[in-house]
């Protein structure tokens, strides 16, 4: 039977695409609305329009009122696009922008912002001819997807709402957060200078406290130099005084001696001169030793006097540099204290003003609460009393409407067991005019291939 395969693949191809074809009519038929009900609803939308006007468009006309319905809809217009427009114009042109008029130009911008809503609303096939030549089919095809779109957004307005102020509490929630974190950055650059500043203190503090600590090793130095010039001028003290006293002692034994020979010697006058000339010229000789001996030892005692006033006086210095470095660490301390006091106090106040503004809301819900508590109570009372009449009635109502249901629920059953035969029956009956329809095709279109073989043979043969 298949004398041409390739003809009965184009045959079945050709008819999967009609049969493609017919879906999306009948989708479109679902969707279509009549032109009055077009005309009426773009009417009401403020544009002035009737259904002799969607039979013969009017270009300019349609323009208007498709940029009236994504004014509606997306807040765009042509103004809303013209400054994206002429800078992208200017970004490629330059200095030759005007080569594209302005209104083309606007006119493509608004363009596809219209084709991005038509998407949205299921006109995947706009194009720039339907602005431009728009012929009565398209536009009933394009205003019924917008109009049914429209109808579909008004009976989700509430939930568009919700997420709308969603969206509106996160962009607020956003802005707070930004303006909370640009303080913060404030703060943070602030307490950055601030350590800044006291690190230059602290560096010169430290540098004093370096430069003191230098100094003091010298001073340690030089009173250990100090400390062991008096050690030695102490000893030489102790043994000038012992040489003294022997002296002294010796001087006394002579004298002692002189007198107990003075008797002896008054009998030879130039003896006593010789010996006498003797004993002064050591009584001098030792005068002058002592004396010597005595600004030795002056001199020392001052030396000495000297020692104790550097080394009070050095006492006097290490005792500063000691108080000098505990007020520094005391005020590093404070430093960290404050800092961190400082950190807490602005958590603490961060903390109560939550505190308090919390509390402000709990009294003002505290407060409605209680007077729509007060209200419901008392209307609750009302309506207990009215809800107990009520529902007498009620008990006698439904027990009239239990016994109508039954009878109509039996009604209805009987009814839907028919109904549910009658359909099955027609879509057996469907089913079997469709299979008829298609084995009529193909018997159609083989016959028409055996009749065009058969011409090719007879003008073949002739």
């Amino acid at each position: 039977m298949d004398f041409n395969p390739r003809m009965s693949q184009q045959f079945r191809g050709t008819n999967q695409n009609n049969r493609g074809k017919k879906k999306e009519e009948d989708s479109d038929a679902f969707m279509r609305l009549s032109d009055d009900e077009i005309a009426g609803c773009i009417s009401d939308i403020g544009v002035p329009f009737s259904p002799a006007e969607l039979q013969k468009p009017n270009p300019q006309q349609i323009q208007m009122v498709f940029e009236w319905f994504a004014e509606l809809l997306m807040n765009a217009t042509r103004e809303t696009v013209e400054p994206a427009m002429k800078a992208a114009a200017e970004d490629v042109c330059g200095e030759y922008m005007d080569i594209v008029p302005g209104d083309t130009r606007n006119l493509m911008g608004f363009f596809v912002s219209l084709r991005k809503l038509l998407l949205e609303c299921g006109i995947t096939d706009f194009s720039f001819q339907d602005l431009l030549k728009p012929t009565h089919d398209r536009l009933v095809k394009i205003f019924s997807y917008i109009i049914n779109f429209v109808r579909f957004r008004e009976s989700h307005t509430a939930t568009i709402d919700e997420h709308f102020n969603k969206a509106e509490t996160t962009k607020v929630r956003i802005e707070t957060l930004f303006v909370e974190n640009q303080d913060m950055e404030a703060r943070l650059e602030e307490m950055k200078h601030n350590r800044k500043a006291m690190e230059g203190q602290v560096k010169e503090k430290l540098k004093r406290k370096e430069e003191l600590k230098a100094r003091l090793l010298e001073l340690k130095k030089g009173q250990e130099k100090v400390t062991d010039r008096l050690e030695r001028a102490k000893g030489e003290k102790g043994r000038v005084q012992a040489i003294l006293e022997d002296k002294t002692a010796t001087t006394l034994n002579v004298q002692q001696e002189s007198s107990k020979l003075r008797p002896y010697v008054l009998q030879s006058p130039v003896a006593l001169q010789a010996s006498l000339a003797d004993l002064s010229n050591n009584l001098a000789a030792d005068k002058s030793h002592i004396d010597a001996l005595d600004r030795r030892t002056r001199a020392l005692q001052t030396s000495t006097d000297t020692f104790k006033v550097v080394t009070n006086d050095v006492a006097s210095c290490t005792k500063l540099l000691e108080e000098v470095s505990v007020e520094m660490q005391k005020e590093d301390e404070e430093n960290i204290k404050a800092a961190r006091h400082r950190d807490a106090l602005s958590d603490r106040g961060n903390n109560v003003r939550e505190v308090e503004r919390t509390e402000s809301l709990l009294q003002r819900q505290l407060t409605k609460w209680n007077e729509r508590t007060d209200k419901l109570r008392t209307g609750s009372r009302d309506k207990a009393q009215s809800a107990k009449e009520r529902m007498e009635e009620l008990r006698s109502v439904h027990r009239q409407l239990t016994e109508e249901r039954g009878e109509k629920g039996k009604e209805m059953e009987r009814r839907r067991v028919r109904i549910e035969q009658t359909e099955k029956k027609m879509a057996d009956l469907k089913e079997n005019i469709e299979n008829e329809i298609h084995s009529a095709h193909d018997e159609y279109l083989k016959m028409d291939s055996h009749i065009k073989l058969y011409i090719t043979e007879m003008e073949q043969s002739t």
